[in-house]
């Protein structure tokens, strides 16, 4: 059955289910021709009549998930609420990842039916990734796929009342980049009207220096033959931009001790406006009091090392690539007898891209006397024979209920494990309750005992986490020993 809702700019027909009603596709933001690709967010356009919404818009400029000349009206969210005729419902605002290259709402990955039954007005939101996004414009402000959710969030205050939610209890839900911009947000007591909590799935290592970020997309600009500005830019088709891309992660994973993150193009850019530091040392600066989760998988970087023959490699290389020197190493060995090179590799790699970062903004929070949560997705998957682990991303099925989506399918396999719905529904559970009242059903973390929540099978406490890798990493320049 078909549903309307007014929004600001206009009517909107979406489609109801059981229990739900969903609305797809909708602008949150100017469409992305000429110059616009480059420039910060600007309004959405008006519409006469009613907009249909029954389905996805198209993703934003990036190599996989979009062609040349798709639908510039790409700046759009997707809504599902339990009840347009309800008021006061808790909201969750997801932020996909993709490493700030690539990524799209517009998937069955994230659907928000589960949230809905569980009494939750779900948004899903697109933003500009790659060098739109993130590349360094000169006069043009850093970060404009972070503006581009804060943009989202203006749309979720002004619009969200009118499919049942409740525009100050807002929580951001993201994973990897979008966990990312989540906690610089936080950190950094940005947009504070727009929401009061948020949930970061793996967050990462991705904030980098300005000058770094300029050096980055200057070696892409010249591939490209232009200097690095709006008007010059925006006479480059995207799919040109995307041919030469990786151009830098060829000369930074030569050296890969010289740059902050030497295996991606673009990063979330420490601007001094946006984002003054890594959060993990910003956090205390600004003194936020937004309730947080943060959490991390126990196999994270299996997944890119999974198909990588790393025979030959030393772990101390890739220690030292990580910005650690020989002595971790050491330490990491003493705390975990008996492993493997190979593992040794993974292990390292999972802490410097994700787990140490989250561990690192729990800490920071924490300290501030914020309300800080921490968790650990230690089920481990099935597929390949259980060489995944439990990687980086496997925790996102579990969060939607999408055991069928192409993420689960890639992560999981095609069929659905017995345990999956109980824990799927656990997770749920715990994140709802906190979009709602602050407080996911487990202990608070604290810098002393460092509790946090397992997922798995069966679901359970832990202490003194990651306290073996935190050892390693004490000397580390980013996030001192405490």
């Amino acid at each position: 059955m078909d549903v309307v809702v007014r929004t600001e700019c206009g009517a909107v027909q979406g489609e109801s289910g059981q229990g739900y009603s969903a609305f797809r596709g909708i602008p949150y933001a100017a469409p992305l021709d000429g110059a616009r690709r480059f420039l910060a967010p600007e309004p959405a356009r008006e519409w006469e009549g009613v907009r249909d919404a029954r389905a996805f818009g198209s993703a934003v400029p990036q190599p996989i998930l979009w062609h040349p000349g798709d639908d510039p009206e790409c700046l759009t969210v997707n809504v599902w609420t339990p009840d347009i005729t309800s008021s006061g419902m808790p909201v969750v605002v997801w932020l996909h990842g993709g490493a700030c290259m690539g990524g799209t709402a517009a998937t069955t990955d994230f659907d928000g039916v589960a949230f809905a039954a569980a009494g939750i007005v779900l948004v899903t939101v697109n933003y500009r990734v790659g060098y739109e996004g993130f590349g360094w414009v000169e006069d043009m402000p850093c970060n404009r796929g972070v503006l581009d959710q804060i943009a989202a969030l203006r749309w979720v205050r002004d619009n969200i009342a009118a499919f049942g939610g409740d525009p100050d209890a807002v929580t951001l839900l993201g994973q990897s980049a979008g966990a990312s911009s989540i906690v610089g947000l936080l950190a950094g007591n940005r947009a504070p009207g727009l929401f009061r909590r948020g949930i970061a799935q793996s967050p990462g290592k991705i904030f980098v220096p300005a000058d770094e970020a300029r050096a980055v997309s200057a070696m892409i600009t010249a591939q490209l033959g232009v200097r690095p500005t709006a008007d010059a830019l925006a006479a480059i088709p995207s799919e040109a931009i995307h041919a030469v891309q990786m151009t830098p992660v060829t000369v930074m994973s030569a050296e890969p001790a010289r740059w902050t993150l030497p295996h991606a193009p673009y990063s979330l850019v420490i601007d001094n406006d946006l984002f003054d530091a890594p959060p993990w040392i910003g956090w205390c600066a600004t003194g936020t009091r937004r309730e947080v989760i943060c959490g991390y998988t126990t196999d994270e970087a299996r997944m890119f090392t999974v198909d990588a023959d790393l025979s030959a490699i030393d772990p101390i290389d890739t220690a030292r690539a990580c910005g650690l020197d020989a002595s971790a190493v050491r330490d990491y060995r003493t705390g975990n007898p008996g492993i493997t090179d190979d593992d040794l590799h993974a292990l390292i790699l999972s802490d410097a891209l994700f787990r140490m970062p989250a561990l690192w903004c729990a800490e920071a929070a924490a300290e501030t006397g914020t309300g800080t949560y921490l968790y650990e997705f230690a089920w481990p998957s099935p597929a390949r024979d259980g060489a995944l682990g439990a990687c980086h991303g496997l925790d996102v099925p579990f969060t939607f209920d999408t055991p069928h989506g192409p993420l689960a399918a890639d992560l999981i396999g095609r069929q659905v494990p017995p345990d999956f719905t109980d824990l799927s529904t656990a997770m749920r559970d715990a994140f709802a309750a906190f979009a709602t009242t602050g407080d996911p059903g487990w202990p608070r973390f604290d810098p002393a005992e460092r509790i946090r929540r397992i997922w798995k099978t069966s679901p359970e406490l832990g202490t003194h986490s990651l306290s073996t890798s935190r050892r390693s990493w004490r000397s580390s320049e980013d996030r001192p020993h405490r």
